[in-house]
């Protein structure tokens, strides 16, 4: 379905076009090599063959060029239904009845505070979108080591992203058919969720708001 990039501009919103600003890898580096890989073995429709590590690969390149990705293509979901979260429409940042989450980031605000889900959305990507741009946790640079910490980093950032796939899958599925967009919403969503799993990134738990569509999405692939 086509993106629908242009959206009106709300008061308070950042953008009329995407959400966030997008996380360029830059071209000609081996990171952007990679990014351009992992698009060709998308292409093969393999998914599970195409999380794989390449050979010969570093595993922390390899989760933080995804990373990345993913940051990128969950910005521009988000993006094409910002206008349906609203404060008035989700109130809170749940996924579904059972599931509700509280901000926190542990420098900033220590306490989880509740807030409404554009709101911790808004938290959410600005406080990804640090991580990705601080250059001691992401080196964009050839040669430059990943930190020692790099994989609990990587796997905060990916459980928080996880949480905007379950809002919107929980909220705002109905306004992504009426968009067109569920295709794209599922082929990225199935992406994320395969990577995680080949490198047991997100805790099981966690993933409890999606479950059964996590089991669906697998068993068509067995």
């Amino acid at each position: 379905g086509k993106l629908q990039m242009l959206l009106p501009l709300r008061s308070g919103s950042r953008s009329s076009k995407t959400f966030k600003p997008k996380k360029n890898i830059p071209e000609g580096s081996h990171q952007y090599e990679l990014l351009k890989h992992a698009e060709a073995t998308l292409g093969s429709g393999n998914l599970r063959q195409a999380v794989m590590l390449p050979e010969g690969e570093d595993l922390n390149e390899w989760i933080a060029v995804n990373t990345v990705d993913f940051f990128n293509q969950i910005n521009m979901l988000y993006g094409t239904i910002t206008e349906f979260c609203t404060e008035s429409s989700c109130p809170v940042m749940s996924a579904g009845p059972r599931y509700e989450y509280h901000w926190a980031d542990g420098t900033n605000i220590k306490k989880p505070i509740k807030c409404s889900a554009p709101k911790y959305i808004d938290y959410l990507m600005t406080w990804v979108q640090d991580q990705l741009d601080d250059e001691t946790l992401f080196p964009s640079k050839i040669g430059v080591p990943f930190p020692k910490n790099f994989m609990s980093v990587a796997k905060t950032i990916l459980k928080r992203l996880f949480r905007v796939y379950a809002h919107i899958y929980h909220q705002h599925f109905d306004s992504v058919m009426r968009l067109q967009e569920e295709a794209h919403l599922n082929t990225s969503f199935k992406h994320f969720i395969f990577f995680v799993q080949e490198f047991s990134l997100i805790d099981r738990r966690e993933l409890a708001p999606l479950h059964e569509l996590i089991e669906k999405l697998g068993s068509k692939d067995r």
